[in-house]
Parts: structure tokens; sequence; C-alpha cells
């Protein structure tokens, strides 16, 4: 069981990235996935997050984020999306994936979403 996110770079601001978590030895089709980041010397910071269904209101985005990210999900890749648009160098940060293998929702009363498995990150750098 593993997850992985990839799709990191250096972008100038204002620019776009999209980054993947990608799922091997499950499907992530019946398990919500949540984004997360971690700047240098800051704690981690929950970016979004997509239930099994919309149906109840998801994906959800952090203030920092909504209206610039956008969560979907790639059943037929087995894959979780992350894009990223109108990039700030506050974006900077290493961007992780994470999935909750006891419930097919998204949890809002949790800082993390209730997210219990978590993916290696990805490194975004956003220059000014």
């Amino acid at each position: 069981v593993q997850l992985q996110a990839s799709g990191g770079g250096l972008v100038q601001a204002g620019g776009s990235l999209r980054l993947s978590c990608a799922a091997s030895g499950f499907s992530l089709d019946g398990y919500p996935v949540g984004w997360f980041r971690q700047a240098p010397g800051k704690g981690r910071e929950a970016v979004g997050c997509i239930s099994t269904s919309p149906s109840d209101g998801s994906p959800y985005y952090a203030d920092a984020v909504r209206g610039r990210f956008t969560v979907s999900r790639d059943n037929s890749r087995n894959t979780v999306y992350l894009q990223m648009n109108s990039l700030k160098p506050e974006d900077t940060a290493v961007y992780y994936c994470a999935t909750r293998l006891k419930s097919a929702w998204c949890d809002l009363y949790t800082d993390n979403y209730g997210m219990d498995y978590w993916g290696r990150g990805t490194q975004v750098t956003v220059s000014s």
C-alpha cells in the first residue's frame, strides 16, 4: 500500500502546477483524499480534501487557496489531482497527499480532515 505525490517543481508567481497523488496496492475511489503542505519552519497546513462523492459538499478548501486551487479525482487512473493556479511565493512548501482508510468522507472537525495514511511529499517552489 503506497501513496505518492508528484508534479512539484519551480514556477514563477502567477503560474500554475498540477500535482498528482497516485495510489498503489489499493483503490482510491473508496476513500477521501486530502492535500496538505508544510513550509520551512512552519507546521503542516490543510489545503483541500475530496470525499468519495460530492454529496457531502466536497471538495473543501482552506481559505488561503480557495478560488485558486482545485482538487479532483480520476478513479480510472487511481489518482487525485491538485490543480494550483495563480501561485504565490507563500505557496512554497512540500505538498503531501493523504487518505482516510476507515471512512469515505473528509472529516471537517479535525485539522487534518481525519486522514490517517500519508504519502511522500513533493516540493513546490514559487519564485517572486
